[in-house]
Order: structure tokens, then sequence, then C-alpha cells
């Protein structure tokens, strides 16, 4: 059983059934009973066209559901119109699922779920599972979700900006349960390059690459963060890295710069670096200026300090950080690593204790607690 193939047909069986007349709602559910169907029947007698024999299948079963369901008795006209079964054709609506779930009028978390759910055609209990929330919450996320675009009519250009997004709200998800979300948005993310051809997708597709080439080497055996300076870089995937690199040039030589292809050039100049001392912080304080143009992030503000602490030495990294507002998430972080960089090692400590009383996240908080630790202790010999 196929399950990268089984879940890579999904955008195609699901946008030819909202072709024919179905909702967005209730062909989304006849795609994933013929999807159970599949899982069931497959395994002994696989089709000889998939496509064909989900659509048929899926539109077999929204037409029982129009026939069971009173309230849309005004669509009984559907239930005599059923194409023969036979190849479909070629036409790809990845695209439109793509803008359809990632609609304005969705919350960021409804529009993730449902991407997940329609075009990365993953169960309600896996993404529940990887959201670490009860199945039922998400499947009431999900049917709101879908409930709130089963009206829409996409008639203008949709908002690539707005798909990006959530695609990368996905990948820093990471993993969790037994889907790996960072796979799965990279999977995406390359499935919506294939329809659209846009520099900004090429460029979060190059960055996601990059992100995820140094997975391996991001955590110890027992669990603990290594920061990227102490990373084993022989751990890295020097093929995603690659292929990363080989994206984000393609795509910077088209003159169109985004914020995800200035991150992806940040993350570039760290993956091409044969060892942390030979990173060229030079051009990453640049990429980071050019992000700050382009975004009027406080985050990247946040970043572009620790870049000049490195660039120009500690103090003048102090200096940018002095600026910015005490109480962005991790500031207190980098103003604990920019103090110890310049030997103040008294507050760098103190500095370390009090951002792992901030961290939200428990490898986050140890590592910054074992931070200060060391460093106490250096100064008690």
């Amino acid at each position: 059983m196929d399950e990268a193939l089984l879940r890579g047909l999904v955008p195609g069986v699901l946008g030819i059934l909202v072709r024919r007349g179905a909702d967005f709602a209730a062909a989304e559910d006849a795609v994933q009973d013929a999807l159970v169907e599949a899982v069931r029947v497959w395994p002994a007698d696989p089709p000889r066209d998939p496509k064909g024999w989900l659509v048929t299948v899926a539109w077999r079963r929204f037409l029982d559901a129009t026939r069971a369901d009173t309230a849309r008795r005004r669509r009984e006209d559907l239930v005599d119109e059923e194409p023969a079964p036979g190849p479909v054709p070629a036409v790809d609506d990845t695209l439109r699922l793509y803008f359809l779930c990632a609609h304005p009028s969705l919350t960021p978390s409804s529009a993730v779920a449902l991407t997940l759910r329609a075009v990365g055609g993953l169960t309600t209990r896996q993404i529940a599972e990887a959201y670490l929330v009860p199945e039922a919450t998400m499947a009431q996320r999900i049917s709101r979700a879908k409930r709130t675009v089963s009206g829409v009519r996409l008639d203008r250009p949709g908002d690539v900006a707005t798909v990006l997004r959530v695609l990368y709200l996905v990948f820093n998800e990471g993993y969790s349960g037994d889907v790996d979300l960072a796979a799965e948005a990279i999977r995406l993310t390359r499935q919506l390059a294939a329809v659209i051809d846009h520099p900004e997708v090429a460029g979060l597709l190059a960055l996601m690459l990059l992100h995820h080439a140094r997975r391996a080497a991001r955590t110890a055996p027992d669990g603990a963060l290594v920061p990227l300076a102490e990373q084993d870089r022989s751990r890295w995937d020097t093929g995603a890295i690659a292929e990363g690199i080989g994206i984000l040039q393609a795509a910077l030589a088209r003159d169109r710069l985004g914020e995800f292809q200035a991150q992806a050039a940040v993350a570039a100049l760290h993956a091409d670096a044969p060892t942390a001392e030979e990173t060229d912080w030079v051009q990453i304080v640049e990429w980071y200026d050019e992000l700050a143009r382009l975004t009027d992030s406080p985050v990247v503000q946040l970043n572009r300090a620790v870049a000049v602490g490195e660039a120009d030495g500690p103090r003048a990294g102090l200096a940018a950080l002095s600026v910015l507002d005490g109480s962005l998430p991790r500031y207190t972080a980098v103003a604990a690593y920019l103090h110890e960089r310049a030997g103040d090692t008294a507050t760098a400590a103190r500095l370390y204790a009090e951002a792992a009383r901030e961290a939200s996240d428990l490898a986050e908080r140890d590592h910054l607690t074992r931070r200060a630790a060391r460093l106490n202790a250096d100064r008690n010999r």
C-alpha cells in the first residue's frame, strides 16, 4: 500500500468533486470515505487507474449522502448525472484547494488543520495527535473550517502569501505523534511549487530544506538541545542542503526578493559554512537588513542583534538589542548570550536563569538552565 501515492491523489480527487457540483464539506467527507475504502481494498485488488477509482468511489459516496440528506433535496438532480467510470481529466486542482484552505476568513489554526486534511490527506486522528489535542476537538475545528469555506467562490486570484504562511506554520510544528509535520510541510510545498511558478514558493521550499537538513544534529541522544555552533556538521544532510541552495539561487536570480527567500539566504550561509567559526556573519547581517526592510518584524531585529554580535562583537550586538522591546520572546536569552560573549558571566548567568523561567518549551528551558548552572559553577571555582 503506497500511502504517499494515495495522499498525493487527494487534491485532484477533491477538486474534481467540487467542479462537478459538490460543496467543499460534502466532497471532503466523500473523499475521506473513499480513502478508507482504498486502504481496505487496494492491497488485495490494486486498481489500474488509482485516481479514477478514487473519483468514482468518492462521487458515489457523495451521491449516497446527498440522497440521504433531506436538507439537500435541491441537489437531487445530481443523482442522475453520475459520469461513467473511466479515466479522469488531467486537470490539476491542487492550487485552488490551497487557496481555499488558506482562506482569510479562517483562523491560522483552522487553515492549517484544513490544509493537512484536504490537501495533505491526513486523517483527523493524525492531525489531532500531531497537535496534541483530543480527536473530537480537532474534528470540530475541521468541521467549522469546512462549513466556513463551503460557500466560497474562488473567482479571483488567491493570496499566495497566505498559503505560504499556512505551510510555514505546519513546518514549524516539527514532529509529534506518528506524523512528521516538517516532512509533510516540505511535501506539500513541493506540490505547490509544481503547480505555481512563484519565487517565494521556491524560497519557502529552500528554507524548509535547509532547516530540515540540520535536524539530526539539533538534539543530543538524551534529547537536550544542541546550539547551532556546537552541532556535529557531519550529521547534516548535504543532499538537502545542496538542493535547497540550488532552489534558492534560481529564485534569487529572478530579482523578486521576498521574505522567505531572504530567510533562506540566511539559512544557506549557515549551512554552507564548514565550521561555525567560518560563518559569514557580515553577509548574514546584510540579509537581516533586507528582511527587516521587507517585514518590519521585531523578531527579525532580535535575530539581527545576534548576528551583529557575531560580526562586530558582543558590545555591538548589545547596542542593537538595547533599542528593542524587552518583552519580545527570547529577548532575555539573547541578552544572556551576548553578555556571556562579552565576558560578563555574572549577568549572563542571571539572565539565562530568567530566560529559563520564561521559556514555554521544556527542551529550551532545560538548555537555558544548564547554561546558567555552568556559568555559576565556573565562577565559583
